[in-house]
């Protein structure tokens, strides 16, 4: 007998969301309502009656008491309006309009993208965006259906692969080169949550925002091209065997032994810069060839070598009376 009244007079319905929850299903006993009930929506909730699985009426945010008035589809199936009003069976869904904030998002694995200036590159990406249901209908039937609650958990894993695929659409035309895509962040994140959100639209979700955080490359990938960055920084050939030379000097005259590492020093940053033009040698210069330097002003810097212990005094009289020579 108590469960039989207990079930015919269901008079107050409302829903305490919690964080993560998407959509709940209201459990009544025997899905039986009280005509004249008091329905409590809050901001951010809609409340959705199902009449045999099909949405039925649609209730937004505030306080309504559910009779013949307020129910018009309801009333019009039930006959309501030909004097029924013993309690109804319906089933009642709340569901969470609030946008959900600070969800990541990932490549599990890299994505191929045609480069305009390095051709076929393997990206990775990560960042985060938010969504929120934006459409009653196809989130019951497509997400909601016969379960009796949808968290932003239970959903993730799918939203993640729609963002992997629609950002493999928005870089595969490959209309910005990746060295560029860091001045270009904020137009690729657009880029990307528009396509994503064609994509959340088939299950009644819209992407609210997304944010790219980062774009890189495959760790051997990004090694070379640090590689081709060193060179170009390097720049002048002579100019680094000339500062590899003189660190080289420094660093000999402070260790051990003193003056006597400074030869070795000279010699292993005079091999190091003649390796590098060596390996360098097939390609053009470009440049001027250099004036020939003043023999005096050579014979003056080997005089300074021979004071520091690194030329003998026989192999400097030897090159001085060869510059002497070409003096007329």
């Amino acid at each position: 007998m108590f469960g039989f009244l207990k079930k015919q007079f269901v008079d107050v319905i409302e829903w305490l969301e919690q964080p993560g929850e998407l959509a709940w299903r209201v459990p009544f006993e025997d899905r039986e309502i009280q005509n004249g009930a008091q329905l409590t929506v809050r901001e951010g909730q809609v409340a959705v009656f199902l009449n045999e699985g099909c949405v039925a009426d649609i209730f937004e945010a505030g306080l309504h008491r559910l009779d013949t008035a307020n129910l018009p589809v309801l009333t019009n199936l039930l006959n309501w309006d030909k004097g029924f009003k013993s309690p109804f069976k319906s089933d009642v869904l709340f569901l969470s309009r609030k946008e959900q904030l600070a969800f990541k998002w990932g490549t599990a694995q890299p994505v191929t993208v045609r480069d305009s200036e390095f051709g076929a590159l393997r990206i990775r990406a990560f960042g985060s965006y938010s969504f929120r249901v934006a459409s009653v209908e196809p989130f019951v039937e497509r997400v909601v259906g016969t379960l009796e609650e949808v968290t932003t958990a239970s959903l993730e894993p799918q939203l993640r692969a729609a963002i992997q695929t629609a950002l493999a659409s928005a870089l595969g035309g490959g209309a910005v080169p990746f060295l560029d895509l860091a001045a270009n962040q904020q137009a690729l994140s657009e880029r990307i949550r528009v396509e994503v959100d064609k994509v959340f639209a088939q299950w009644g979700l819209e992407c609210s925002s997304l944010f790219v955080e980062s774009v890189s490359l495959p760790e051997e990938v990004q090694a070379h091209l640090d590689k081709g960055s060193s060179m170009r920084v390097l720049g002048d050939l002579a100019q680094y065997t000339r500062f590899q030379t003189a660190e080289a000097i420094e660093q000999a005259a402070g260790a051990e032994g003193g003056v006597t590492g400074i030869g070795a020093g000279i010699a292993a940053a005079s091999t190091l810069g003649g390796a590098m033009s060596a390996g360098l040698g097939a390609v053009p210069s470009v440049s001027a060839p250099a004036a020939e330097e003043d023999p005096i002003q050579t014979i003056e810097k080997l005089h300074k070598l021979v004071t520091l212990g690194a030329l003998s005094q026989e192999e400097f009289d030897a090159k001085k009376t060869e510059l002497l020579s070409r003096i007329r």
